[in-house]
């Protein structure tokens, strides 16, 4: 996505100052993510079996859950029946409010 830094340079820059690459990666627009990934099982096609993880992902486009449905299509023998996504930004303009006025404590 235009204007968002590369997980290598925000890994090159956690090095630099020493903060979490998961803390950056939410600086440069990263969310969690949740996801349910529904799948029946190989060996026994009429059972349904869950898997949920969570990861940090931008929202609308999920490059990295795009990259990781890839990976299950192309490697795992079970076929996918449906996937659930939770996203939340972590940091953002809803958590800064103006405070308007001094409340003095004696």
């Amino acid at each position: 996505m235009a204007g968002r830094p590369e997980a290598s340079s925000i890994q090159d820059a956690a090095r630099g100052l020493q903060s979490s690459p998961d803390f950056l990666r939410q600086l440069a627009g990263y969310g969690l993510t949740t996801i349910e990934v529904h799948y029946f099982l190989p060996d026994h096609p009429r059972l349904l079996q869950l898997f949920a993880f969570q990861q940090y992902d931008v929202a609308p486009r999920f490059p990295v859950l795009r990259d990781f449905l890839e990976f299950w299509g192309r490697e795992i023998e079970g076929p996918l029946h449906s996937v659930r996504i939770a996203h939340n930004h972590l940091i953002g303009p809803q958590e800064w409010r103006a405070v308007d006025g001094i409340i003095s404590i004696h």
